[in-house]
């Protein structure tokens, strides 16, 4: 298989719609159902949204992973925007600070099957995550 690199830098609410596109696409040729790319689209269009309201700008970086028997896609989205001051609080349901659902970071660790997040005030914040092909 040969390696996927999609780089989106994410600016605006056009490039959140390009980023879920080109997810979605990606999903599907890797073999993902179409419920499936559905749910990877919406992880996807959640943290390119969060660099949008909080960082102005960023990338979403999407690729093909496998290990022994798996094959799977990747989403990395990283900013250099203001950072995140309490991380547990923003993986809680209901919390927000943009007056949002708050649906955000726990809505994308339900989504995907692996989840991590890394965040240091006035330096930015990068969250990766996996989905791994049944």
């Amino acid at each position: 298989m040969s390696r996927v690199e999609i780089r989106v830098t994410i600016s605006s609410d056009q490039d959140i719609v390009l980023a879920r596109q080109k997810g979605r696409s990606l999903a599907l040729e890797l073999g993902f159902s179409s419920g499936d790319a559905t749910l990877i689209a919406t992880a996807i269009s959640e943290l390119a949204r969060n660099i949008v309201s909080y960082a102005g700008n960023g990338q979403i970086l999407l690729r093909d992973i496998q290990n022994s028997t798996r094959v799977g896609i990747s989403v990395t989205a990283s900013d250099d925007g203001p950072g995140i001051p309490n991380i547990s609080q923003a993986l809680r349901d209901g919390f927000s600070t943009s007056g949002s659902l708050g649906l955000g970071l726990p809505g994308v660790r339900r989504l995907m099957d692996e989840f991590e997040i890394n965040s240091k005030p006035g330096q930015g914040t990068k969250v990766g995550v996996k989905k791994w092909r049944p």
